[in-house]
């Protein structure tokens, strides 16, 4: 058996892996570092860029660096983590919002120009909840298509239906 061969550069040093050319096809945020890069594969990333390349088989995950590198952009990579840190800021505080209680007896939260509310449903397959985003100006609404087994499992939801309806109802 044979040792794979380990370089200070990672990938970048093996032969037959492009080095440009790469697309971002999505990006996690982990929570915390732990992950290492598996293109450099010398430093824990937090924020992981997946990359694809036509020539190369497979996705690799990768920090903001390496990714603008691939990319051969250096602007774009960076915007992605930023938002995606703005999204994990947001979600920090997020639980922490005082929602209100309507006349049905829904915890409700009017916020940016919406209104998100969550509720009890029950069916054959027993209780869960729902939440509705609904863009106050216009009226127009989107019920959620998941349920969630708590009503704070739906609240915390309730911020991804908010970032959704910003692109989708506005």
């Amino acid at each position: 058996m044979t040792e794979a061969r380990h370089t200070d550069r990672g990938k970048w040093s093996e032969a037959g892996v492009p080095h440009r050319g790469w697309i971002c096809v999505g990006i996690e945020d982990l929570e915390e570092p732990a992950q290492l890069c598996e293109m450099c594969e010398s430093v824990e990333i937090r924020y992981v860029h997946f990359m694809e390349h036509a020539d190369y088989p497979g996705t690799l995950g990768v920090g903001c660096i390496c990714a603008e590198h691939m990319e051969g952009d250096y602007v774009n990579p960076r915007l992605r983590e930023k938002r995606l840190r703005s999204k994990a800021q947001r979600r920090k505080t997020w639980s922490k919002r005082q929602w209100r209680t309507s006349y049905k007896g829904n915890p409700y939260l009017n916020t940016e120009g919406f209104n998100l509310a969550v509720f009890p449903i029950s069916d054959k397959r027993g209780g869960y909840w729902s939440l509705r985003v609904t863009h106050r100006e216009s009226g127009r609404s989107q019920a959620g298509r998941r349920r969630y087994p708590s009503e704070e499992a739906a609240k915390k939801a309730a911020l991804d239906a908010l970032l959704w309806a910003k692109d989708k109802l506005s």
